[in-house]
């Protein structure tokens, strides 16, 4: 068996004659193939940002209802010490011998004298 000589041009025609007919087919099928994944890769990391940035949203809400929680709460305490020296510098229901009891019945303070009969 004898060994040929390598012929280089008449490869290289019959490589570059293929090449022009697989190039565009090559090109076509990667187009439609490849799309459909690229897009379903693009809406997942879209889709994560938006779920992060709605964490984010969230938590930053959860923070500010505790904010107004607080100073609701604040706001409470403000108003009873408020109505509390209002009644102070008014003198209304203060009997200085007598403390509510658990039952709203006030009892004095110091003991009574017995009566004389």
């Amino acid at each position: 068996m004898e060994i040929q000589p390598v012929d280089l041009v008449e490869i290289i025609s019959v490589v570059m004659g293929i090449s022009v007919v697989l190039i565009p087919i090559i090109g076509l099928t990667a187009r439609f193939a490849l799309k459909p994944t690229v897009e379903a890769l693009s809406r997942i990391f879209e889709g994560r940002g938006r779920d992060e940035a709605v964490q984010l949203l969230e938590r930053r809400l959860s923070l500010l209802e505790q904010q107004v929680d607080a100073v609701e709460g604040s706001l409470g305490r403000l108003e009873e010490a408020t109505r509390f020296d209002v009644q102070l510098r008014s003198g209304e229901g203060s009997e200085p011998s007598r403390i509510p009891g658990a039952s709203g019945v006030s009892v004095p303070l110091e003991p009574t004298p017995p009566e004389k009969q």
